[in-house]
């Protein structure tokens, strides 16, 4: 028996040629007719020829070369419109009247044709409507979780993740088009001309599912939950940003469907073409992060699996506190120590209140809390108080010595910086030294609140980008110092010149 898959990608152009498409499949006995189009890179008339023209051409040659069985692969979204939930649903479901992907919406124009192409003593067919597949290869759901992973909303996941969702590895559903075309060699009635649901028959948490596959590929779990509403009001928002910019739309409706429970009934698969999933969601879950080793390497956080390098801010700040709140390390003492400074900044600089008046109410307040903290019973609601120790606020000798210690050494490297200058034989550093100046005279020009207010932004938002882009923002420093250093050395050669006309 010969069989015949035709993909999109691999044989455009017998698709949209019936004259070349008869030969492709004459003498087949079966037909798996997989379209496999990504919206996102095609218009909306590539689309169509591509998914409805294709299918029709694809139905004439069958009907031409007699072939017996035409199994098309369709996908579980043609029944969902991409609002609204799906409890175990089956095949009684009805087309949606209207969908929120035009991919779907040509789908079930496509798979109408195949079912309607059925004949009694003709072409037999059936459509298999998989959820979510997954897998080596994937183009589709794999890259759009690491594309978000990637992203600056890495640590963020819509919803709270307990919608359920379906979902299909590739491996079984090659498995469910062997059922189908066995059924209907076998002239099952109850199969011709009828669609069928394939899942892993494995429901899991959206979030699960995304953390789980995002794990093995390296990177970190979400570690926060945006409010649904918050997302769909985005999600509107960009919807109609989309209506005048160029945006692919399949990325707002994989956002929507992400989000929805769809879950399905496989049993009249199960029955009529004996379908049972050969590979568990577990299995699958491995096997597809396997076959994706360059999405590891290019991730942001790889570097971060390898414990043996250090990065040059930890270098900087040392393996510390320090390093675990400026690198998001402990996002609940990151946020704290934020929040504390931002509102620190409000206090003194926003508030209106003079630097005394500030200074005055920031203690009174402090010495109130810690007055009514230290009067509170031991046993508070059923939680305990634990009491702050006198040897909290003392600071460390060691401490104390360290810092004078960096003091003075800051200190003496700027009085040998002056000595350098004063005798004249560096020209670099002079060189430097003005180009430090008239930066910091740049800075001068901003307003002290703007200047605070921007470093706060930059010390929880500079260090760690650096870290995680540190190759790239080092290739990127080293050739802008070298084209710096060729500038400042052609000055020089011209001061030098004019200095020799000058004393000559």
């Amino acid at each position: 028996m010969q069989f015949i898959r035709l993909v999109f990608d691999f044989k455009i152009i017998c698709i949209l040629s019936l004259f070349l498409l008869s030969p492709s499949i004459k003498g087949s006995s079966v037909v798996f007719f997989m379209d496999m189009l990504d919206s996102s890179l095609q218009d909306f008339y590539d689309q169509y020829i591509f998914i409805v023209q294709g299918t029709k051409n694809v139905i004439s040659a069958c009907h031409d070369c007699e072939v017996e069985r035409l199994i098309y692969n369709s996908s579980a979204d043609v029944v969902f419109d991409g609002v609204h939930d799906i409890f175990v649903g089956n095949e009684s479901l009805q087309y949606p009247y209207k969908f929120e992907d035009v991919l779907c919406d040509l789908k079930v124009h496509a798979e109408a044709l195949i079912l309607s192409a059925n004949t009694a003593d003709g072409l037999s067919t059936c459509a298999l409507r998989p959820c979510n597949p997954f897998g080596p290869g994937d183009s589709y759901l794999v890259p759009s979780l690491v594309d978000g992973a990637k992203s600056a909303w890495a640590k963020f996941f819509i919803g709270t993740g307990s919608n359920m969702c379906d979902y299909t590895y590739v491996e079984n559903i090659a498995h469910a088009h062997m059922c189908a075309e066995n059924a209907l060699r076998c002239r099952i009635a109850s199969v011709a001309g009828e669609p069928f649901f394939i899942t892993n028959l494995q429901p899991m948490k959206s979030g699960d599912f995304a953390s789980l596959l995002l794990s093995d590929l390296g990177f970190p779990r979400f570690s926060f939950h945006l409010p649904l509403r918050l997302v769909l009001l985005i999600l509107m928002l960009v919807g109609w940003v989309c209506k005048t910019l160029v945006y692919p739309r399949t990325r707002i409706s994989f956002l929507r469907s992400f989000f929805c429970t769809r879950t399905f009934d496989c049993s009249k698969a199960q029955k009529h073409i004996g379908y049972s999933p050969i590979i568990s969601l577990e299995d699958g879950i491995a096997l597809t992060t396997e076959s994706f080793p360059h999405l590891v390497k290019d991730s942001p956080h790889s570097r971060e699996c390898d414990l043996t390098r250090i990065s040059k801010v930890e270098k900087l700040f040392g393996s510390g506190k320090v390093t675990d709140i400026l690198l998001w390390r402990d996002e609940k003492k990151t946020f704290i120590c934020a929040l504390g400074l931002f509102l620190l900044f409000y206090w003194f600089l926003l508030s209106g209140r003079t630097l005394v008046t500030a200074t005055a109410e920031l203690l009174f307040l402090a010495s109130v809390i810690l007055f009514g903290f230290c009067h509170l019973p031991s046993s508070l609601l059923g939680a305990g108080n634990e009491k702050i120790s006198p040897s909290y606020f003392a600071a460390p000798e060691t401490s104390v010595r360290a810092a004078v210690a960096s003091l003075s050494s800051l200190w003496n490297r700027g009085v040998r910086t002056v000595s350098l200058l004063a005798r004249g034989e560096d020209a670099s550093l002079l060189f430097k030294v003005g180009a430090a100046l008239c930066f910091f005279k740049l800075l001068l020009r901003l307003s002290p609140v703007t200047l605070i207010g921007a470093g706060l932004v930059s010390l929880f938002t500079v260090f760690i980008i650096y870290d995680r882009h540190e190759d790239q923002v080092d290739a990127f420093v080293r050739k802008a110092a070298a084209r710096f250093s060729k500038a400042g050395g052609l000055l020089l050669r011209n001061l030098r010149s004019a200095q020799r006309r000058g004393g000559g």
